[in-house]
């Protein structure tokens, strides 16, 4: 089984490489972007033949180490 976490900064945290990436954006000729958040995707391959026991074990997964829960917020996709 597949998952797919997507980690991204939580709303109000400066995200200081989107910022990077949205003026380098600016000066290719992009003027019409306002904003970036930048982020990071994990694919896992599990054992686990249980959707929802893959869930929660991703989820703590990311809890314990994927994911910096005090400035970060992550989504859970079993594939």
């Amino acid at each position: 089984m597949k998952a797919r976490v997507t980690v991204m900064l939580k709303a109000g945290v400066l995200d200081v490489q989107g910022e990077a990436v949205r003026f380098a954006l600016g000066t290719l000729g992009f003027g019409g972007v306002n904003g970036v958040r930048q982020g990071k995707v994990i694919e896992l391959d599990l054992a686990e033949t249980d959707a929802a026991a893959a869930e929660a074990a991703v989820k703590a997964m990311c809890e314990k180490l994927l994911a910096n829960t005090v400035i970060e917020s992550y989504k859970v996709e079993i594939l």
